[in-house]
């Protein structure tokens, strides 16, 4: 499940950075596929900080409806449940063989 929820709030915002670019294009005339890319990315990241932003602020003040409305547009209604990694430590290495004196 955190697979599918991740990759939700991943093409959610980018979709919307697309329907808003579209929208700015209404009108406008853009001459160049690079200028069109810019204004899709830095819509597309303006997006997702201001709902990734909300949400975080909504769970601080303890506000679940406005977390939920923030997270579903951003594709999930709750944020991904990333599982953590424990740190292993080396194995401690094997004591030193005993010698009886012998050389």
């Amino acid at each position: 499940m955190n697979l599918f929820t991740s990759f939700m709030r991943t093409v959610v915002p980018i979709v919307a950075g697309l329907v808003l670019t579209l929208l700015v294009h209404i009108g406008v005339q853009f001459d160049s596929a690079s200028v069109a890319s810019v204004v899709t990315t830095v819509l597309t990241g303006a997006y997702y900080t201001v709902f990734r932003l909300l949400e975080n602020l909504a769970l601080k003040i303890h506000s679940r409806p406005l977390a939920t409305v923030a997270g579903v547009l951003l594709g999930w209604a709750t944020p991904p449940d990333y599982p953590t990694t424990e740190h292993r430590t080396a194995p401690a290495s094997a004591p030193a063989p005993a010698t009886d004196g012998r050389a």
